[in-house]
């Protein structure tokens, strides 16, 4: 995975959809950059993710991280990709005008994560299995989203959604069958590319 991932500027992952710009809020994380970052590196040791590449467009200090001090870039998105046990992950997030609180946010979510494993209802495996990356700038060119999904390119919203989450139960099951979290990954990839083709034909109502 790492070959196609750079830290500096921001490689966006595929599974996630980028916010308009017109879209994004301005955030009230009492913290600053420096902090911001330390706390999701703290995140991802707790998680015990290895490999972790943190990718922004904030230019990179002699060890690989992002400056604390720099220029407010245009887009503000963070994606932080890792491993835990082999398996791809990443977590992206711009919906917040500054890089800083797309860092809090992430390194948030990551402890709400670890939070829920600690009640003893699933685990972070599970937790984390709609976040499997897939390879950075990966497309359908081979197979497109609706023949991962088994409708016709016209199908109706609730065709799509209906076919989704029939995959879904299959793949991701809430009991019985281990999930297929690799194969939850490209249908996942595919869901998001089906509501974007659906968002610019103006088709769907999401």
């Amino acid at each position: 995975m790492t070959e196609n991932i750079s830290a500096y500027p921001l490689t966006w992952a595929t599974i996630y959809p980028k916010t308009p710009q017109y879209k994004r809020e301005a955030a009230r994380f009492e913290v600053g950059f420096s902090t911001a970052r330390d706390n999701l590196l703290n995140e991802l040791r707790l998680i015990d993710a290895k490999n972790v590449i943190m990718s922004s467009n904030v230019p990179l200090r002699q060890d690989g991280l992002p400056y604390a001090t720099f220029k407010e870039p245009d887009d503000p998105g963070v994606a932080v990709y890792f491993q835990i046990k082999d398996k791809n992950y990443a977590l992206c997030c711009d919906r917040w005008l500054k890089v800083k609180d797309n860092l809090r946010a992430i390194g948030l979510h990551i402890a709400a994560m670890r939070g829920m494993e600690r009640w003893g209802v699933g685990s972070l495996e599970q937790a984390f299995m709609g976040y499997q990356a897939l390879p950075p700038g990966a497309d359908f060119s081979e197979t497109k989203w609706w023949e991962v999904l088994g409708v016709d390119v016209r199908a109706s919203n609730d065709a799509v959604k209906t076919a989704y989450r029939k995959l879904a139960r299959k793949y991701h099951p809430d009991g019985g069958s281990s999930p297929d979290s690799e194969k939850m990954a490209v249908i996942n990839a595919a869901y998001e590319e089906a509501k974007k083709a659906g968002y610019k034909c103006g088709n769907y109502d999401w």
